[in-house]
């Protein structure tokens, strides 16, 4: 094949890389037994692939060639490092014991789901958790989850190593929980999904691949396994999403939901967020992510923000608090209750917040409160607010806002 078609055969299997890598991993450790070895076998199977589709071309199915290939390359990495007959005796029974032949399509769907849960063990850091989940499910490379989070590629992969470390040590079984265990074991997969999701949409530039890669794997999960909490979490997303083309100038600057050009928002991820969040809502057997997702879809179905359903937003935070008593829940139902009409009230609500000293480091509960401060006319104390606000912001475009905020006062 000449020189111009490598480099299309290249970009070919760099796509499928992306596409197809996580299920391939997936199936391969459910064949092996090993995350280690299974990642070296995937590697090694996307090399013989550059090499051997440059003579045969690339094959009708080219997973189940890669998940085949794979395999015979751990087999024969195994049997070279076994250079003894006691060794080689001793192999032959762990190939029979351990080592699968290839599996049927559904079975490899269930592979990715047992990957998913052994990356998000509760065993293992969160940082850990969403390390791998990101670099071993999602197929994204060391760097780019590196560069997403802000962190070197180093500490990134340390990250990585520990928590594989963690699984191989503690024998952590590459299995989906028990219907038992699934409750508790499922809000660790959401949670880890979520914050994949949080970071790439507070991100800009190549950070926000994180959160497309957390859509794609909200997808998968509702697919393999459709509790309403993944439906939930899935339709947050997307309507969170829908926003993104306008919540910042030309020049990278915040804007708020109230300020933004709703024109811009994608009204295919609102329609598909809303149905997502009024099924997950049917089944009467949600949680904190399909209520977020409600609120997000008030917000979606306003024509302007004016016309926002306020009092249904309260009434949304009121039973979310019931069911997620966070600090932070508590600050955006303080805001709803003042955007409802009672700013004095929501005021007082987040100075109660700030007094018990839970968001005492949180940008965003200062910021919230100078706002108040600001409709209210008590434009001192909102300067004071936003100076602290701006202490404690450390991204660029939020830092931006609030020092535009305080040029405003002045």
């Amino acid at each position: 094949m000449p020189p111009d078609g490598t480099e299309e055969l290249r970009r070919t299997i760099e796509t499928l890389y992306r596409s197809e890598s996580g299920r391939i991993l997936a199936t391969l450790v459910g064949m092996l037994g090993d995350l280690d070895l299974a990642e070296e076998a995937m590697h090694e199977a996307f090399a013989a692939a550059l090499e051997t589709w440059r003579q045969t071309g690339i094959p009708e199915k080219p997973r189940p060639w890669l998940i085949s290939t794979g395999r015979f390359k751990a087999i024969d990495g195994m049997r070279r490092r076994a250079r003894s007959a006691a060794a080689q005796s001793d192999l032959t029974l762990y190939l029979q014991a351990h080592v699968k032949e290839a599996p049927e399509e559904w079975e490899i769907e269930d592979d990715r789901l047992r990957l998913i849960f052994t990356c998000c063990h509760p065993a293992l850091a969160a940082e850990g958790q969403v390390a791998l989940t990101l670099r071993e499910v999602c197929g994204l490379t060391t760097e780019e989850i590196a560069r997403a989070f802000l962190v070197t590629p180093g500490t990134l992969a340390q990250r990585i190593v520990r928590a594989k470390a963690i699984i191989r040590d503690k024998d952590i079984p590459y299995q989906v929980p028990t219907a038992e265990e699934l409750p508790a074991r499922l809000g660790a997969v959401l949670q880890v999904v979520y914050l994949v999701f949080n970071a790439g949409y507070s991100a800009e530039g190549a950070g926000s691949e994180l959160s497309r890669e957390a859509i794609r794997l909200g997808r998968v999960l509702r697919e393999l396994l459709p509790e309403p909490e993944v439906t939930g979490l899935l339709g947050l997303m997307l309507l969170q999403e829908s926003r993104r083309g306008a919540r910042r100038s030309a020049e990278g600057d915040l804007i708020l939901l109230d300020q933004q050009d709703r024109s811009l928002w994608d009204q295919e991820q609102i329609a598909e967020g809303i149905a997502l969040t009024e099924d997950a809502l049917r089944s009467h057997r949600f949680g904190a992510y399909t209520l977020q997702a409600a609120i997000a879809a008030v917000h979606a179905e306003a024509p302007s923000a004016g016309s926002t359903d306020w009092e249904q937003i309260a009434a949304l935070y009121d039973r979310l608090l019931g069911i997620q008593p966070s600090p932070v829940v508590g600050l955006n139902r303080a805001v709803a209750i003042a955007m409802r009409g009672d700013a004095e009230k929501g005021l007082a609500l987040i100075d109660a917040l700030l007094e018990r000293g839970e968001l005492a480091n949180y940008h965003l509960a200062h910021s919230a409160r100078a706002d108040l401060c600001r409709r209210l006319g008590r434009l001192s104390e909102a300067s004071a607010s936003y100076e602290k606000a701006l202490a404690l912001a450390w991204q660029e475009p939020d830092r931006r806002f609030l020092m535009g905020r305080l040029e405003e006062l002045k």
